[in-house]
């Protein structure tokens, strides 16, 4: 899975900082089913803190920890949930987007 559509590079408003080092970029990877597990797709399409919270830990590198993502700048969890949930639509509803 090392398709472009298959990741997305997130660089964060407010650095991460983890002991001595600070992380300004946070790689998601496309979720497969087995990473939703736990949450329901109605509040993953909705952007639900709770279970965004839930799935970004399985698919971000670094492998963010609940502490972290409880301290994020909302901005940078925004950014994060809407790459999730596009990893979710299906190519015919992605194909009328822009692509960045």
């Amino acid at each position: 899975m090392t398709d472009k559509a298959q990741e997305k590079t997130i660089t964060l408003d407010t650095p991460i900082t983890r002991g001595e080092t600070t992380i300004s970029e946070v790689t998601l990877r496309k979720p497969l089913a087995g990473a939703l597990r736990g949450t329901r797709l109605n509040a993953v399409m909705e952007m639900d803190v709770a279970a965004m919270m839930t799935i970004i830990p399985r698919i971000s590198t670094p492998a963010l920890t609940a502490p972290e993502l409880e301290m994020m700048d909302p901005a940078d969890l925004t950014s994060m949930a809407v790459e999730v949930v596009t990893f979710l639509l299906p190519k015919s509803a992605l194909a009328g987007l822009p692509t960045t």
